[in-house]
């Protein structure tokens, strides 16, 4: 029986961060960057949106939408500040990243923020279309599932995924018109090798944060492919990081 990933919540120190997966990911896409920023004695944790890290990948579409997610990401907030975490911070890789934003644009309890390869300023094109339904088909062999079963699953994803995909760019696009809400110091970190979306979406959110007048530090990983928080560049990703949080969190501490 194959184990599924879960949420999870390294409890540390009164410094909490917040991590959102990608689409189709899961909360295990966080973990070497939550033990990471464990290690500095911060409070982490990892959500799984709905829809995420089940049996079956057809569900991040049937269960899944861009109000669940979003509502998803407000719980995560409220969850960490029910908990009397009174410094937080938030980040999330590609589709994470846009909600993270969002979150950012919404609570200003919020310290700071950032991305990792998302596309929260469009440019380009997208491979998610044909992507996913791969990292399904591969779902569906670690599952063992019945080939039949498996290609009525394949189909069905087919003919439902771009509609999904087009409510995550419209909600984009609302995100990205709504960027002057941002009043907190944020973190873009893009890769050079992207397969996913376009290298250029980092430079492109930076440019437009810059035109905005917000506080921003850009960081870009030439030889790294779009999962920046699993692959070549994830040790130097998570240095960047703490070094990141490290002067927010002493700024914000010493306010109190």
């Amino acid at each position: 029986m194959v184990r599924e990933p879960e949420p999870f919540l390294f409890e540390h120190g009164p410094n909490a961060v917040i991590l959102l997966h990608a689409y189709a990911g899961s909360s295990n896409d966080m973990r070497m960057m939550g033990r990471a920023l464990e290690k500095d004695d911060y409070t982490v944790y990892a959500p799984i949106f709905t829809g995420h890290a089940t049996s079956d990948p057809r569900d991040v579409l049937s269960k899944g939408s861009t109000s669940q997610w979003q509502t998803d990401a407000q719980n995560a907030v409220q969850f960490m500040l029910d908990k009397g975490y009174q410094s937080i911070a938030i980040f999330g890789l590609s589709m994470g990243g846009i909600y993270t934003t969002k979150m950012l644009e919404t609570y200003p309890q919020l310290v700071a923020g950032g991305t990792f390869a998302s596309p929260v300023v469009r440019v380009g094109g997208s491979n998610v279309p044909v992507e996913f339904p791969k990292m399904a088909a591969r779902k569906y062999d670690k599952m063992g599932t019945a080939a039949e079963e498996k290609a009525q699953g394949l189909q069905w994803i087919k003919d439902n995924v771009k509609n999904q995909l087009d409510e995550i760019e419209t909600f984009t696009e609302n995100v990205a018109d709504n960027l002057n809400q941002i009043k907190v110091p944020f973190f873009i970190a893009q890769g050079g090798a992207d397969e996913m979306i376009d290298p250029e979406n980092g430079n492109a959110f930076k440019q437009r944060l810059i035109e905005l007048n917000k506080e921003v530090e850009f960081h870009f990983y030439p030889d790294a492919t779009h999962v920046l928080t699993v692959n070549s560049a994830h040790r130097e990703l998570e240095s960047d990081v703490r070094k990141f949080l490290a002067k927010i969190f002493e700024v914000d501490n010493d306010r109190k």
